[in-house]
């Protein structure tokens, strides 16, 4: 036993290796992205992959526990409604090598679009839930999701959320333990999910959840999963889970008594009854919705909760204590001062600056453009001095709306930009739909050549694998090719070539039917390889104002790169410059000059 300071995220893969993983799949995603680049470590005794979304990471899981393995799938909470197709179904089906879908939810929306709370699903899919509320939970729950999967025959649903994931605490490690392969058996009746099939599998579902709900009282209580922590005083208890716990026990102190559940579905309901029969007044602490509270109150026990508790947001013990008692003693003694205001930027040298560039200041000179966006760096385009993206909804979801507003505005030609690792996710199909539909809509795919905004992940474009394998590339241009586009159609560019960008814009506004425009350039993040280096001009270099030339006219500004400060003078930051150029070619003045090599 060796005990390390881990985040949950580690201590998960370390649990899961330690259980007999022997796959593992993931999309990245912001708070779940290091579970699986902490498990690919492990190679040699296990395998692990970055697949294209997470619907077929979960299915390719899924295809290794019906082989007979012991599997995982990781995602964030909003993939868990990509990945929601297959899960529901594999509930009725069943396993065979125990398998787990971790959902790293995001109270807070520190990295999302939304903080929708997952544990739903558990309800509606109908499958166990773990909640750990510290890394060393992580570790031990990861570990006991495997042996109920197997033992009741079904998926486990994972719940996490960012301060779990992303927080450090002591774990004490062991060793992997090495399980033997179920061998496979043909079974019809129990995988292939047909009406017949399935009419067999319902009734035999809510059996088992019977059967869960018996472990939820008895052996997840004798464990300590569910624990009651009782006080002397037992005038005021709470019902809690996950990191809310931490939460509670800070804001409430050790005076009262806690009902800590670490198994959230099926819930424990007679120890819940039990508990609630011995305290005075009783509350239930938990981040988002009132999901705990809600099948409480149904089971008519009394509760305060959200009448209380934020519905919305992710907690602290400040929050709870304040929600509760009326306590701001913490905020009272924090500073006065308060940090000047830092929107998130793109990056000094990012590729994506001169297309936007481009798509705003044709915006600027003509308003004619609706440019429907997506999920990605580029999203980052949407603020000020840019302002060049309309809409941001889902993964792939740019193509699929430009489309609709293709086939119907008469005022705007609309432009869809998506990421290349995003067009891998969920543009491809939505791109196919575009020009089998003959939609007049320009897309724009920007290959930085790496899944950026999660941290420099490989994806089936790079030429990498997780394990650093070298992989097959999928050559983009050509697979646009092959969804029919027109003669000519099809441009492929250096977005920090401002006229080179802007002539192929401009063709593709004259075209009539689906055209796409390709920029390709890697993120100015990315470490560099071999083939990148013969690629891409990359010799190291710098911009510089020259102060004789410059009138002051800030149009550079424009470009909202942060290496441009504007003072007394106009400067540009030579730690940050990369030499990108693109405020060189904006400048009408040539005040701005490139410093070769650095110098």
């Amino acid at each position: 036993m060796v005990k390390k300071l881990l985040t949950g995220n580690e201590a998960v893969a370390r649990g899961a290796y330690e259980a007999g993983v022997k796959f593992a799949s993931a999309y990245p995603g912001t708070p779940s992205t290091e579970i699986l680049e902490s498990i690919a470590k492990y190679k040699g005794e296990l395998y692990a992959e970055w697949a294209p979304n997470e619907k077929v990471a979960y299915e390719s899981a899924f295809g290794a526990s019906l082989a007979g393995v012991r599997s995982l799938a990781t995602m964030k909470h909003v993939g868990v409604n990509v990945a929601a197709d297959p899960l529901f179904t594999s509930v009725y089906t069943g396993v065979t090598g125990g398998i787990v879908l971790v959902s790293a939810d995001d109270p807070g929306m520190h990295s999302s679009q939304n903080e929708q709370d997952n544990r739903h699903y558990a309800l509606a899919a109908k499958l166990p839930m773990l909640e750990p509320s510290d890394s060393e939970e992580s570790y031990e729950l990861i570990k006991l999701a495997y042996d109920i999967s197997e033992r009741f025959n079904t998926p486990v649903l994972f719940r996490m959320t960012t301060r779990v994931c992303h927080s450090r605490s002591l774990v004490e490690t062991g060793e992997r333990v090495e399980r033997e392969d179920i061998p496979y058996e043909k079974n019809i009746k129990k995988y292939v999910a047909t009406p017949a099939n399935a009419h067999i599998m319902r009734p035999a579902l809510i059996e088992r959840l019977k059967d869960l709900r018996e472990y939820s009282e008895t052996e997840a209580v004798s464990l300590g999963v569910n624990r009651a922590e009782w006080a002397d005083d037992k005038s005021v208890g709470v019902v809690t889970s996950g990191v809310s716990y931490q939460y509670a026990k800070d804001a409430f102190g050790e005076d009262v008594s806690y009902l800590k559940l670490g198994m959230t579905n099926p819930l424990p309901l007679d120890l819940i009854k039990d508990f609630a029969s011995k305290v005075g007044k009783l509350y239930v602490v938990e981040e988002l919705d009132p999901y705990l509270e809600d099948q409480l109150k149904q089971e008519g026990i009394e509760v305060i909760g959200k009448e209380v508790i934020p519905v919305w947001n992710e907690l602290n013990a400040d929050i709870v204590a304040n929600a509760v008692f009326g306590r701001t003693e913490a905020q009272e003694k924090s500073s006065e001062l308060v940090a000047v205001p830092r929107p998130p930027a793109m990056c000094a040298g990012c590729p994506h600056r001169g297309l936007f560039y481009v798509l705003s200041s044709h915006n600027k000179k003509h308003d004619d453009l609706m440019i429907t966006g997506d999920i990605g760096c580029y999203t980052l385009s949407s603020a000020p001095p840019l302002s060049a993206i309309d809409s941001c909804i889902c993964m792939g979801a740019s193509i699929s709306m430009g489309h609709g507003a293709a086939k119907i505005s008469k005022t705007h030609r609309v432009v869809s930009v998506i990421g290349d690792s995003t067009f891998l996710h969920t543009g491809v199909n939505s791109l196919m739909n575009a020009v089998y539909n003959s939609s007049n809509l320009i897309t724009i795919i920007l290959d930085n050549r790496i899944t950026a905004m999660t941290g420099q992940q490989q994806n089936p474009g790079t030429g990498f694998t997780l394990q650093g394998e070298v992989a097959p590339e999928v050559d983009i241009p050509l697979l646009c090719k092959s969804f029919g586009f027109g003669e000519g159609a099809i441009h492929v560019v250096n977005p920090l070539d401002l006229g080179q960008t802007e002539a192929a814009l401009e063709k593709a506004l004259e075209t009539d039917g689906p055209s796409v425009i390709i920029t390709k350039w890697p993120c100015v993040l990315k470490k560099m390889n071999e083939e990148d280096r013969k690629a891409f001009d990359l010799a190291k270099r710098t911009c510089r104002v020259d102060q004789e030339k410059c009138k002051k006219c800030k149009l550079c500004l424009a470009c909202g790169c942060p290496a441009i400060y504007n003072g007394d003078e106009i400067t540009i930051e030579q730690e940050s410059c990369t030499g990108c150029k693109v405020c060189q070619q904006i400048c009408p003045f040539d005040a701005i000059e490139v410093i070769e090599n650095g110098k």
